[in-house]
């Protein structure tokens, strides 16, 4: 008999951590398992989404890429909490900043996720849901934090389907009611996180200003956001046992 296996994920249960660590990139995924998991191995490289399981500071830590966009996020968060009994995910991307005062590298905490995409809509729900992260992870990652002396922003972001928009009128709006940052995955991870009684974190460094125009090379984007995973990783030991 085969050990179970999901759809997308071609791990056994059993092979994946209670906490896993989800930057969209693969390659960032790879990054992360290479430089600080003791012993990692690959277990999950279907369609080049690789996933590792090693441990930080004695504790057992999964790495998956999560891909881009909430689809894509919609089916990796789904199958690792309802096949894998994941506990913790920690999505750890990046995002473009929608407010003058937050800075290229500054790091954002989702305390909470909008959407004008359609992935929420599946859950038929008789209203708007309002997708927002777990408060013990939070607030273990802000302690965190402070302990490696960053002060994060801790807010809500916008999860956008539409990487190029036509409406150049979008992000003020958004902006006006308080909102951050704009990535593309945390509201997808939000509401499977709460269908599923689980816990979820979106955890993004800021590699784009939306508003004075600044970026960061792309060599920055995959694997220069060492101060966020470093919290990630430590925010799961804090977490082992909760």
């Amino acid at each position: 008999m085969q050990p179970l296996k999901s759809m997308h994920i071609d791990a056994c249960v059993g092979q994946i951590a209670k906490t896993v660590l989800m930057p969209g990139d693969p390659l960032r995924s790879k990054y992360i398992a290479e430089t600080y998991l003791e012993n990692p191995v690959l277990v999950n490289n279907i369609r080049g989404v690789q996933g590792y399981t090693g441990s930080w500071k004695g504790v057992p830590v999964t790495v998956m890429a999560s891909g881009m966009g909430m689809p894509s996020m919609g089916i990796y968060s789904w199958e690792l909490y309802s096949v894998y009994d994941v506990d913790n995910i920690i999505r750890v991307g990046s995002a473009g900043a929608i407010r003058e005062d937050i800075k290229l590298m500054d790091i954002v905490f989702a305390q909470g996720a909008s959407t004008a995409g359609g992935y929420i809509n599946a859950f038929d729900l008789p209203g708007i849901y309002a997708p927002i992260a777990d408060y013990t992870l939070l607030s273990t990652a802000v302690g965190v934090a402070r302990e490696h002396g960053i002060d994060p922003k801790v807010g809500a972001v916008l999860s956008e389907d539409n990487f190029y928009h036509l409406d150049g009128t979008v992000n003020k709006k958004w902006q006006s009611v308080g909102v951050l940052a704009i990535e593309m995955e945390a509201a997808a991870l939000y509401i499977n996180a709460a269908y599923h009684k689980k816990r979820a974190l979106a955890i993004c460094t800021v590699s784009d200003q939306l508003v004075t125009g600044e970026k960061l090379p792309n060599d920055k984007r995959q694997m220069g956001f060492n101060q966020m995973m470093e919290i990630a990783l430590d925010t799961a030991v804090a977490m082992a046992g909760k």
